[in-house]
């Protein structure tokens, strides 16, 4: 993290680039200043005729912790059209991603939690450390899942298990995401970047023109995508307003189970 704020480093090499989210003080947790600099790298990236494939990884000890708990409270009291469109803008941000026209392999050690592992869902492929702590654990605060958890999710794992981990907001580690095919591969912690730049230098060995078709035929769907993320701000928007996540981020401030009423 630079004096300035939180910043996502750019390197290229052998026609590939590595994007390091880098507010290690907080974990890399997605702010909107993090999610400013992850857009501006995504878009150097894109200008950048010489890429072929993109790495994305996390500074420090952290994939990313997940959503600011601060920026959540504060939009408690902002008024459902002002925090459904912030949502919107918010999403965009770390979403950018999915725009690369070219395959972007994340590489997650550390906590992947909540916006946090849907960044890496966003990405084409995903090598995991095993001993990685994450979770889809939006209804433990709460608060109705964002950052396209609805739509990223059962592309992963299938319907039921998506079901499943978002519904019950529970914690797994990579072993059991690479089980469960959330992940392509679990490996020692040491071992996760160099595996994923290695399928990266794969990739960018290969005919580029190819590669660029399969990832516009492989991708997310854009339209599907937009729908899943529009319901989502609604509905995350409605959780602002409710005393249940008040409750929710009071219990994860005092390290406590949530008491939730329904309200």
């Amino acid at each position: 993290m630079s004096e300035h704020g939180p910043v996502v480093h750019v390197t290229v090499h052998e026609h590939v680039a590595t994007l390091t989210l880098d507010d290690a003080r907080r974990r890399n947790a997605m702010t909107p200043e993090l999610g400013d600099a992850l857009y501006d790298a995504v878009e150097r990236v894109r200008e950048d005729d010489t890429v072929r494939a993109v790495v994305l990884t996390g500074a420090g000890d952290a994939f990313s912790a997940g959503g600011d708990l601060k920026m959540l409270e504060k939009l408690r009291s902002a008024g459902h059209d002002a925090s459904r469109d912030f949502m919107l803008r918010f999403y965009a941000r770390y979403l950018r991603l999915v725009e690369l026209h070219v395959p972007v392999i994340a590489a997650v050690r550390g906590p992947a939690i909540g916006a946090g592992l849907c960044v890496a869902m966003a990405c084409d492929l995903l090598v995991v450390d095993e001993a990685s702590k994450l979770a889809l654990n939006f209804v433990q605060l709460g608060l109705h899942p964002g950052m396209g958890a609805t739509y990223l999710t059962p592309r992963r794992v299938g319907a039921q298990r998506a079901a499943e981990l978002l519904c019950t907001g529970r914690r797994f580690d990579g072993a059991e995401a690479a089980r469960i095919g959330l992940a392509l591969e679990a490996l020692p912690g040491d071992a996760v970047l160099p595996r994923a730049q290695s399928i990266a230098q794969q990739i960018a060995a290969n005919g580029p023109l190819a590669v660029r078709a399969l990832k516009r035929e492989l991708g997310v769907d854009r339209a599907a995508l937009t729908r899943a993320l529009e319901a989502e701000a609604h509905h995350q928007a409605e959780s602002y307003a409710s005393r249940d996540l008040g409750e929710g981020l009071a219990a994860a401030a005092e390290r406590r189970a949530p008491v939730f009423t329904g309200n």
